[in-house]
């Protein structure tokens, strides 16, 4: 009997005992292609030299050293380089344990910067509807997954919500897609007035949508206009790239290609590619100014904070995409990707929608493809295709609620940079199956 408190109490799970490349390998030998790197997680795959080395010098050098006593130069190093590549002024970075601490984190200071400039009556954040921003309480609160919250919404403070930009489900027949993400936009704007945008701190996005509705991405110009909008009354924007930042899209922040740059943006999974628990927000120079020349302390912290061996072993993976040119890989591997997708379910019944961008795609399922009416909850299809797909040697992000947390049902994949032609062939081929062995047994 095993004593670990899993997440699932009654969950049969095999034990992974190695990892090489794109593939896990479980104790009795089976291989498993990493089709979604976990949760988005090991973009630069497993067991990769330079990692390792990165590692093994620094747990020699220095294992720990709490940051309220010293800095590290691992940790000096990575901001640096995150510093360097980031958009505009996001030059200064606070280190956390992951993605749920960096939302957290990031709460907070927007908080304490209307504080720090004299604006103590902004405490509301307004968010979007079928969003996830991580599973503790400040998070939880401000995410849209009403699957997630429900058990704890006595416990949260609640966000604001608009509707999501989401294409598929929202746009009008007679609209074009840029107006149709004006519309979404406006939407910011309408809640402000509502609120009163004085009593307003941040709104807070994903560039594109990760678990929660499958890898929707923001339509041309949404972004832009959020930025306006946030801009005029005086808020922050806070982006949340946890699991679409760090190369998944293309460019190292998916915030690149709207053409903005965010107040505020929360980083993990892709940041350390899973060698070691870290996560970060970045922060424009006037909110660290701020803070700077008034309190001086960001009341906030964390044990494992700025933790050396893991800004080592997130230096060394960042180095990696950056010297051997995996950036360039996404965008090939993309391209291969979503044409076998498209090729593979352009026609299939139960498939209404090929979304994505980068190494990052979901596929939505229906019950009908004319009306987009989603497949009943009861059918549970994803858990059938992780576990058909699981016995086919693949590993994928099957969800539900996709549309409001009830309904709908999506596939969400996010292979690993390092993926090579032969092995996009071997993922999709695979899907293939499991998808249409799925549906077999559903309709059986």
């Amino acid at each position: 009997m095993s004593h670990v408190f899993h997440r699932h109490c009654h969950a049969n799970l095999p034990t992974a005992s190695g990892g090489h490349g794109i593939y896990l390998t479980d104790q009795n030998g089976n291989q498993y292609l990493d089709g979604c790197c976990g949760a988005a997680v090991t973009s630069l795959g497993y067991g990769h030299p330079r990692v390792i080395e990165a590692v093994q010098k620094q747990v020699q050098d220095m294992t720990f050293a709490h940051t309220g006593f010293f800095t590290s130069e691992p940790a000096e190093q990575l901001a640096d380089f995150l510093a360097t590549n980031a958009p505009g002024t996001l030059n200064k970075v606070y280190f956390t344990s992951g993605g749920s601490e960096s939302v957290e984190a990031a709460l907070k200071m927007a908080r304490q910067y209307f504080l720090e400039i004299g604006e103590p009556s902004r405490h509301l954040y307004i968010t979007r509807r079928q969003s996830y921003h991580g599973n503790t309480l400040g998070a939880l609160g401000v995410g849209g997954n009403q699957w997630r919250r429900e058990p704890f919404a006595a416990i949260m403070t609640d966000a604001h919500y608009i509707d999501p930009c989401y294409a598929y489900r929202g746009q009008h027949p007679n609209e074009s897609e840029f107006e149709y993400g004006q519309r979404m936009a406006n939407q910011l704007e309408e809640k402000l007035l509502e609120l009163g945008p004085e009593n307003v701190a941040a709104f807070v996005a994903e560039p594109v949508v990760g678990a929660t509705a499958g890898a929707v991405p923001a339509v041309t110009g949404y972004l832009k206009r959020i930025r306006e909008i946030c801009d005029q009354y005086g808020i922050l924007l806070i982006l949340d790239e946890v699991m679409c930042g760090m190369g998944r899209t293309g460019t190292l922040f998916a915030c690149e290609q709207d053409g903005i740059e965010p107040d505020l943006i929360t980083l993990a999974k892709g940041l350390g590619a899973g060698y070691q628990p870290i996560g970060a927000v970045m922060v424009q120079q006037r909110i660290f100014d701020a803070i700077s020349s008034g309190s001086g302390f960001f009341q906030h912290g964390h044990t494992y904070m700025g933790h050396p061996v893991a800004c080592a072993a997130a230096l060394a993976v960042q180095q990696t995409i950056q010297d051997d040119q995996l950036l360039n890989n996404v965008k090939q591997m993309s391209t291969k990707l979503f044409n076998r997708l498209h090729h593979t379910f352009a026609d299939h019944p139960y498939i209404g929608d090929i979304r994505g961008r980068g190494l990052f795609a979901g596929i939505e399922l229906v019950a009908d493809r004319d009306s987009k009416q989603p497949l009943p909850v009861e059918s549970s299809i994803h858990t059938a295709i992780k576990a058909e797909a699981m016995a086919k040697g693949l590993m994928c992000y099957p969800m539900s609620g996709t549309i409001n947390g009830r309904d709908g049902h999506h596939i969400l994949l996010a292979p690993p940079f390092i993926i090579n032609d032969t092995q996009i062939d071997e993922l999709v081929d695979k899907l293939e199956i499991a998808v249409n062995t799925s549906f077999k047994k559903l309709q059986a």
